[in-house]
């Protein structure tokens, strides 16, 4: 299960046979449940997840009620990346939304895969360039784009999710309620 991770580094950076017998030898890997809580505020982020089999969701408690911000699915790593840089209190939860599969790197592994090989720079590097990118795209709809244009773009880029996810989660995401979603996508079928 693991050789998906090394799959997805060696897109970035080749490996060799001795640092992906490391990344098998150090890598946890753990299976979480439907609904499962991942990780949740409060908790200070010591792990980088990647994403082997499953969806996750990455939600805020606003007001005693739940705001989803992204999906993270098959071959996406996941960090409470301020928690996890400055040594902090995470504002972030992360939920299971499928059966799910993760290989996790604690900063103890890191630092261990650091120590052998520095091939392995590239693994922290492209993690934090994926979230960077993924909070860029989010911020960039919520300024740029309708509730329905975001609803499009997301059937279009990520039209799975749709199979996989609550359509209330959805809702959150795109930044409406469970009924505004419904008239959009009555409105999108018209189209």
């Amino acid at each position: 299960m693991i050789d998906k991770l090394i799959d997805y580094i060696e897109l970035y950076t080749p490996l060799s046979s001795t640092e992906k017998d490391d990344l098998r030898e150090l890598s946890e890997i753990q299976q979480f449940d439907k609904h499962a809580i991942i990780f949740s505020e409060g908790e200070i982020s010591t792990d980088i997840y990647f994403v082997l089999e499953g969806c996750v969701r990455l939600f805020y408690n606003v007001d005693a009620v739940d705001k989803t911000a992204f999906f993270y699915t098959e071959g996406q790593f996941i960090c409470a990346g301020e928690s996890y840089t400055f040594n902090k209190p995470a504002v972030e939860n992360y939920e299971a939304m499928e059966p799910t599969t993760l290989c996790i790197l604690s900063k103890t592994t890191i630092e261990k895969l650091l120590q052998r090989s520095g091939t392995f720079e590239n693994i922290a590097r492209i993690a934090v360039e994926n979230e960077l990118l993924t909070a860029q795209r989010i911020i960039a709809s919520f300024v740029t784009l309708s509730a329905e244009d975001r609803y499009t773009d997301l059937l279009e880029r990520r039209g799975e999710l749709f199979l996989r996810i609550p359509q209330h989660y959805i809702a959150t995401f795109l930044g409406v309620s469970p009924e505004t979603l419904s008239r959009i996508k009555q409105r999108i079928a018209k189209k």
